[in-house]
């Protein structure tokens, strides 16, 4: 990768953006409200600028569907899970 041009760095970010915002549409459903709202699909990521589409994940967002409501995969595929007790009295989990 260090050595790989540019445009071949971008063609495999994009593909890995444009795969990683299907699943979480297809998977997740507060994300998948949100992207709605903001008036995007999947299909309208055709290029890396096309990041700023998305709308943020606020940390809001994750202490309202504690502790597994944005998780894409079933709990027994999850490989690591970063938590926080937090300092509002409610914790957040991220998988």
């Amino acid at each position: 990768m260090e050595t790989l041009p540019r445009a071949g760095l971008e063609s495999i970010q994009l593909r890995r953006l444009r795969r990683l915002v299907a699943r979480v549409y297809d998977k997740v459903e507060p994300y998948r409200r949100k992207m709605d709202a903001a008036g995007v699909k999947p299909d309208d990521i055709r290029t890396l600028a096309d990041l700023q589409k998305l709308p943020f994940t606020y940390k809001d967002d994750l202490r309202d569907n504690y502790p597994f409501g944005l998780f894409t995969v079933p709990l027994d595929e999850v490989v690591r899970v970063h938590a926080s007790s937090g300092t509002t009295g409610k914790s957040t989990v991220v998988g």
